[in-house]
């Protein structure tokens, strides 16, 4: 189960702020974009080497440096020896098992969230590491994966200087990935819904033991779901509180409607959650309703069978001085009699509704 706990033994030993990536090894190279920017300039760059970032380090402007893949351990060394980030800080980047957070240090801020994806063919629930570093004229991103992120509409604001991101400062920019980040969770939790919804409708109608698993896959997404979001509202809590330069003013009130939109997130996972637990217990109501109705038929059967068994026995019994053997029309008797039975008892049953 490798989504649940990564395997952290490769660590065991070794002293604090060793760099070793934790997580899933990516094929390919390690991409470098950057992004440098203001209210009337912009340029857009992709590096292949970290050390062409470092011309950006004191720039005037708001430098955005996105690296996609962290299996490359030489790249963060570099990166803390320019940017002066912090060894613990570089193993937690490494480390693709944290929990959502933020720390705060004398000249920048970290933040780890989780940014999902849905898997269109499986359905199941995709989850990534997002690391910021939030200085006060740049930040740094760290994607586990390269391309099939959500912050495509944030480049294309800033390219086409659209909204206020390119007259305001690198606290606006995390802000905006932030919030592309809980917006997806809005597209991720109305397709999980509409899954739920038509579950739903199916365990009532027809119950089956492919809908149960659906509801535990189900119920295992939301607990991917409620682990990548719940720690959210705290993060953003303390970037709202921040007392430090690094954050201004006027993003203050943007990043509260972000934490409102992730208490809303929280909400939604919570009513889900329930719901699905609901289902359980609609599974097995209508399991124990179905078995109830076929016990139903399968006794009325045996009732019904129960009289016309004794009178088919006591003339089956084969006695010499049974004067009905004798009769011409005594077996077409014996067969009207149970014909009158059976009737007389499917007119009692339906008087008492038990059809």
């Amino acid at each position: 189960m490798p989504r649940l706990v990564k395997q952290r033994s490769i660590k065991t030993g070794a002293p604090p702020g060793t760099l070793i990536h934790i997580g899933r090894r990516k094929a390919g190279e390690v991409k470098i974009r950057i992004m440098s920017y203001d209210e009337n300039d912009f340029e857009e760059t992709q590096v292949r080497t970290i050390d062409e970032c470092v011309r950006f380090k004191d720039a005037p402007h708001v430098t955005w440096i996105d690296v996609e893949g962290i299996h490359q351990i030489e790249i963060f060394e570099k990166i803390g020896s320019c940017y002066g980030v912090h060894p613990l800080v570089l193993e937690d980047i490494l480390n693709t098992d944290q929990r959502p957070k933020m720390d705060e240090y004398e000249d920048y801020a970290y933040v780890v969230v989780k940014m999902l994806s849905l898997d269109q063919k499986s359905g199941a629930v995709n989850v990534e590491q997002v690391s910021l570093i939030l200085g006060r004229s740049f930040v740094i991103s760290f994607q586990e994966a390269e391309g099939g992120d959500v912050f495509d509409p944030v480049r294309e604001r800033i390219r086409k200087q659209k909204g206020r991101i390119r007259s305001l400062g690198a606290d606006y920019l995390v802000y905006s990935l932030l919030d592309v980040i809980v917006d997806n969770y809005f597209v991720i939790l109305e397709k999980l819904g509409e899954q739920i919804e038509s579950l739903e409708d199916d365990l009532i109608a027809n119950p089956t033991t492919k809908a149960l698993t659906t509801v535990h896959n189900l119920k295992r997404e939301m607990i991917f779901l409620r682990r990548s979001v719940w720690p959210l509202r705290e993060v953003i809590d303390r970037l709202e509180s921040l007392e430090s330069s690094l954050i201004n003013e006027p993003t203050r009130i943007f990043l509260r409607d972000v934490y409102d939109h992730t208490i809303h997130i929280i909400d939604t996972i919570e009513t889900f959650r329930e719901m699905l637990s609901g289902m359980l217990d609609i599974y097995l109501s209508s399991m124990s309703n179905k078995m109830n109705e076929i016990m139903k038929v399968l006794t009325i059967i045996a009732t019904i069978f129960m009289p016309l068994s004794f009178i088919a026995g006591v003339y089956g019994m084969n006695f010499k001085h049974m004067p009905e053997l004798e009769w011409r029309w005594g077996y077409f008797g014996a067969l009207l009699i149970m014909l009158l039975t059976c009737l007389a008892m499917l007119m009692y049953f339906k008087r008492k509704k038990w059809l």
